[in-house]
C-alpha cells in the first residue's frame, strides 16, 4: 500500500473507533510510538507492534465513556502523514475531558513503523 491509502485506512478505521484492525492491518511489527511526555500510566516511548496493543487496551481500560472522537483528513508529505484528534471522553477516575492531538505517522515498506502525538 502506498502511503496515502495507509493513511486513508487509518482515517476511516479510526473514525469507526476499530482500533485493534488498524494495528493489525497497517502497523509493522517492530513499529514505535511515542508521546508527548511520560505519564504513570504511559512511557514517552512505546516499541513493538504488541506493546502497542497493550497501550491501546490500557488507553481502552481507562475511558469510561467515548462521547465523540473525530479524525481529520490526512495531511500527506512523502513517506509521512498527520491528523487530527479530537476526542471527548469520560475517564474512570478523571471524569470528562476533552483532548486535541496532532498524530503524526511514518510509513516504510508499506507499513507504519512510528506514531508520534504531540497535544
Amino acid at each position: 500500500m502506498t502511503t496515502q491509502e495507509i493513511a486513508k485506512k487509518l482515517v476511516d478505521l479510526c473514525r469507526k473507533g476499530n482500533f485493534d484492525s488498524a494495528h493489525n492491518e497497517l502497523y509493522s511489527k517492530d513499529a514505535k510510538s511515542i508521546e508527548t511526555m511520560a505519564t504513570p500510566a504511559f512511557p514517552k516511548e512505546t516499541t513493538g507492534l504488541d506493546a502497542i496493543k497493550k497501550k491501546g487496551q490500557m488507553w481502552e481500560s481507562m475511558v469510561e465513556k467515548t462521547h465523540q472522537m473525530t479524525v481529520s483528513d490526512p495531511l500527506i508529505a512523502g513517506d509521512a502523514f498527520a491528523v487530527s484528534m479530537d476526542m471527548d471522553v469520560t475517564m474512570k477516575d478523571r471524569g470528562r475531558t476533552h483532548m486535541k492531538e496532532i498524530c503524526v505517522y511514518n510509513v516504510k515498506n508499506g507499513k507504519i513503523v512510528s506514531e508520534e502525538f504531540f497535544s
